[in-house]
C-alpha cells in the first residue's frame, strides 16, 4: 500500500561513496599532468606563504585535483615538501658540474669571478624560466623558516654545495680559514636571495630597474667579488670566545672628522 522505496540519495552506502571516490582518484590519475600541476602548486604556496602555513587542501585546490590524489602521489606534507628538492636536484648537480668544471683552471686570473659565476648564473637562469619560478623563490623564503623539515631540505640538498663552494673560494684566499670563507659564503647567498625575491627595486629607482632583470646579473656578480676581497683584506685579531679557534675580524676605525671650528686651548702655556 505505502511506498517504502528509499530515494537514490538515502540508498548511498559507505561501499557505494568509497566507490565513487576511487573511480574520482582513478579518472584523475589518468592525466599525466596532475602530478606535476600538484608538485608545481606545492611549490608556488610553499614559496609564497613558508612551509607551516600551507595545507595539504589548500595544495590539492590549488592544482585542481581531488584531495586524495595528493596523498596518492606524494604521501604526507612533509614528504610533498621534499619531494620538491628531490625533483630539482639536478640543477645542484649541475651547479657542482660548473664547479668542477673552473676548479681545473684554479691558476686563471679571473678564478673568483668563475666561482661566482657557476654560484649565481643558474639560480638567475631558474628564476627567470616559466618552470623554475616558483621553486627560485621557494629557496628566499620556504629554506629560510626555521623548522625540522627546512633544516632537514638545506643539510640534505643544500649543505654539501655549500661547502663546495667554500672550498673553491678559499683557493682564492690563500691563508684564509674556513670559518671566515663560511661568513663570506652566507654574505653571497644572502645578496643572491635577495636579489631573485626583490621587488622594491623598481620603486627605489624611479621606476627604471626591473626586478630580476638578467642585465644586473654582471653588477651583482662583481659586488660579490669585491666584497669578498674586501673583506678578506681585513686584518684578524683573537676572537673573545673562549674555548674555540674561531677568529674575529678588525674593523679599521674610520679617520676622525675635521671640524670647521678648533676648540681654544684654555689650558696655561708656559713661555
Amino acid at each position: 500500500m505505502f511506498n517504502t522505496g528509499m530515494s537514490p540519495l538515502a540508498r548511498t552506502t559507505p561501499a557505494s561513496t568509497h566507490r565513487s571516490h576511487t573511480a574520482a582518484v582513478r579518472r584523475a590519475t589518468e592525466r599525466p599532468d596532475r602530478k606535476a600541476d600538484i608538485l608545481l602548486a606545492a611549490e608556488k604556496l610553499f614559496a609564497l606563504n613558508g612551509y607551516h602555513a600551507v595545507t595539504i587542501r589548500q595544495i590539492a585546490q590549488e592544482a585542481g585535483v581531488p584531495l586524495a590524489l595528493v596523498g596518492y602521489y606524494y604521501g604526507q606534507k612533509h614528504e610533498l615538501f621534499h619531494a620538491i628538492f628531490e625533483h630539482w636536484n639536478h640543477t645542484i648537480a649541475q651547479r657542482l658540474a660548473a664547479l668542477r668544471s673552473v676548479r681545473e683552471q684554479a691558476d686563471a686570473p679571473d678564478y673568483l669571478e668563475r666561482v661566482i659565476a657557476a654560484f649565481v648564473e643558474p639560480v638567475l637562469r631558474l628564476r627567470a624560466s616559466p618552470d623554475g619560478e616558483w621553486y627560485a623563490l621557494l629557496m628566499t623564503r620556504g629554506l629560510n623558516e626555521p623548522g625540522q623539515e627546512t633544516d632537514r631540505a638545506l643539510r640534505q640538498y643544500f649543505d654539501p654545495m655549500a661547502h663546495a663552494f667554500i672550498e673553491a673560494l678559499m683557493a682564492c684566499f690563500p691563508g684564509c680559514s674556513k670559518a671566515q670563507m663560511a661568513w663570506c659564503y652566507q654574505f653571497m647567498l644572502g645578496a643572491l636571495l635577495h636579489h631573485i625575491a626583490d621587488q622594491r627595486v623598481t620603486r627605489l629607482s624611479g621606476g627604471v630597474n626591473r626586478p630580476n632583470d638578467p642585465a644586473a646579473q654582471p653588477l651583482l656578480s662583481a659586488f660579490i667579488a669585491g666584497g669578498m676581497r674586501q673583506a678578506m683584506a681585513l686584518p684578524l685579531a683573537p676572537s673573545g670566545r673562549t674555548g674555540t679557534q674561531s677568529r674575529s675580524l678588525t674593523v679599521p676605525s674610520p679617520p676622525a672628522a675635521k671640524t670647521a671650528r678648533t676648540r681654544p686651548n684654555t689650558s696655561q702655556e708656559t713661555s
